[in-house]
């Protein structure tokens, strides 16, 4: 089912076209128009005022058009459908004051404009009577509904931090619990890699645990560190497989807030440029805030991390939706601006679905919640029914 994507050079906003690639694609084999092609083009307001002005008589722009090359011989799901369906035109400018009135993300009120206008390809017409609306209307949300649920054809990473294995060892100043050991056995329950945050105070990960994680983790470990030049020149010494940048506050409990990236932006560089030298790629813990996310790409970041924490922390319903849709944009941003996208903070498992149902992150950063389950049913429980939580939401099962 070929899709044809292209982009006017006028517009200017980051929008990730394999997303919407996917999602057109997803709708096309579920309509029954495997065996058809589909165009899609993305302008600016001012493009499509001049295509709605030729083909429609109107001297403004609009959110989206169609134009069916060949009416399918059968409407409906289970059809064969076309070998072209036609083109369907949207203007981005449009659509994304759209998102913002209507509270939603740009690359979903892009996808129900492609909803729109491939129901318009396959023969359906609002504008012949009210019923014919209605009827396009509801199919046009249990559309949306759908692809909204089946995000992604393989599943999120899951990433456990053994931090508070060791903040329970040196509560007593002995050798037990082992982080070391807890890791092996948070790689053999499925996680994805290990996690651990070298502070400068040591209260927790010692130098010793990362020195020997590094000789033992088979997955991947994520060490986790400030930007100080002791913790820097171990970092160096002992190559993780990558780093991840966090403020750090010796008072603080536990890391409260991103790296404000913007502020501290040469000092970010530096560090960046000494790890890659040293072939250690890079992430940085950031709020879901466009102005973090734009800098870290700017200064050549491989990975951010969205601090997941206010999400978690929401009292109320509304302001639990609200930053959800504050890291939905984000994680797009980030995606499409080149960067790979992890998650974390807070997670647990009841409010870990959400954030793992989005396509454009690919691995979730947990500790806290999967070691304080492990006092109840053991370690290698905790991370499985984790890992469950995190298939059921990623996969839309």
């Amino acid at each position: 089912m070929p899709v044809i994507i292209s982009k006017s050079e006028r517009v200017c906003r980051p929008i990730s076209l394999d997303l919407l690639r996917n999602r057109l694609g997803s709708l096309m084999g579920s309509y029954g128009a495997r065996n058809s092609d589909v165009s899609l083009v993305l302008l600016d307001d001012k493009e499509m005022a001049e295509y709605n002005e030729q083909y429609r008589h109107r001297a403004s722009s609009t959110n989206v058009l169609s134009f069916p090359v060949e009416l399918p011989l059968e409407v409906g799901m289970g059809g064969d459908g076309v070998e072209d369906l036609g083109d369907i035109l949207i203007s981005v400018e449009t659509a994304a004051w759209e998102a913002v009135d209507m509270s939603i993300s740009l690359h979903d009120r892009l996808t129900q404009l492609i909803i729109h206008g491939f129901l318009h390809l396959m023969g359906f017409d609002h504008e012949r009577s009210e019923e014919e609306a209605q009827i396009m209307w509801d199919k046009e949300q249990q559309i949306f509904h759908d692809i909204k649920n089946v995000r992604r054809e393989s599943m999120i990473q899951l990433a456990i931090n053994v931090d508070h294995v060791a903040t329970v060892r040196q509560a007593r100043g002995v050798s037990e619990p082992d982080p070391v050991v807890a890791a092996g056995i948070c790689e053999l329950a499925g996680a994805s890699g290990i996690v651990v945050h070298l502070r400068e105070d040591r209260r927790h990960i010692q130098d010793r645990d990362v020195r020997v994680l590094r000789e033992t983790v088979k997955t991947k470990l994520n060490l986790e560190m400030a930007m100080s030049d002791e913790i820097i020149d171990i970092a160096l010494d002992i190559k993780p497989d990558m780093i991840t940048l966090v403020p750090e506050k010796r008072e603080e409990l536990t890391t409260e807030g991103g790296l404000n990236v913007v502020d501290q932006k040469n000092k970010v560089r530096k560090t960046i440029a000494k790890m890659f030298k040293a072939g250690i790629p890079v992430s940085l813990f950031v709020d879901p805030e466009e102005k973090q996310i734009k800098m870290a790409a700017e200064l050549g970041a491989t990975f951010v991390e969205l601090h997941t924490g206010r999400y978690c922390d929401a009292l109320t319903g509304k302001e639990r939706d609200e930053e959800f849709e504050l890291i939905e944009r984000a994680a797009e941003l980030a995606f499409e601006s080149g960067l790979r996208v992890y998650a974390g903070h807070g997670l647990d498992y009841r409010n870990v679905g959400r954030i793992a149902a989005l396509e454009t992150i690919e691995e979730l950063s947990i500790g806290h919640s999967v070691i304080s389950r492990a006092v109840y049913v053991g370690l290698d429980q905790a991370v499985r029914e984790m890992l469950d939580q995190v298939t059921l939401h990623s996969l839309g099962q």
